[in-house]
């Protein structure tokens, strides 16, 4: 089962992914940590990535999308993978669509937890880390400012899922409980709708 997350910062992406990697046995793969750990471990790809982001470049889909392509045949990702953070854009939802399919693989389910950005900004506001300390990435002003940079990169994309029909709408708003089930529940469906365990 591979599965898309999507959501604005806050959203609760994360806390389902880790879900989902308990209870379904996937990986959840961030394509931010795994560039990090390229880089880090000097892999000609992070080299490339590295010498991009230096000179304050985005790094092209072709490597980001092998990044992918050699991480989900790793042993942890036998069960399937959870993608958070990728796609970003049409072209980027293309290019993981072709390289699945010249695996045999596709996206099983895209998940977009929406919110209101309103009560989304007041939610982030009270959130502590662990030590009681607030996140500097959650002031109201700095929360509205990465809504509309989804809004504006992320949200273009959503029309290329719907076509699909892959696309599936879960109120983020909701207790992470609830939430939970919504998502198990669009889980059965797209087992049961062709998707062989």
């Amino acid at each position: 089962m591979n599965v898309i997350l999507l959501g604005p910062p806050g959203a609760g992406k994360g806390t389902q992914a880790k879900r989902l990697e308990s209870h379904y046995g996937l990986k959840q793969i961030s394509t931010g940590d795994m560039l990090r750990a390229e880089v880090a471990a000097g892999t000609p790809i992070g080299l490339q990535a590295r010498e991009l982001m230096e000179k304050g470049q985005f790094v092209p889909d072709p490597i980001m999308v092998q990044m992918i392509e050699n991480r989900i045949t790793e042993a942890d990702c036998a069960q399937g993978f959870i993608l958070d953070g990728f796609p970003r854009t049409e072209s980027q939802a293309f290019a993981l669509d072709s390289m699945l399919k010249r695996k045999n693989l596709k996206i099983d389910v895209v998940i977009l937890l929406e919110v209101d950005e309103e009560a989304l900004v007041e939610r982030l506001a009270g959130r502590q880390n662990d030590d009681g300390s607030r996140r500097a990435d959650d002031k109201p002003e700095v929360v509205r400012s990465r809504l509309e940079v989804y809004q504006a990169q992320t949200a273009p994309i959503l029309p290329y899922y719907e076509q699909g029909g892959r696309l599936k709408r879960v109120d983020g708003m909701q207790d992470v409980g609830t939430v939970g089930k919504h998502i198990d529940g669009l889980l059965k469906e797209a087992k049961a709708s062709g998707y062989e365990a």
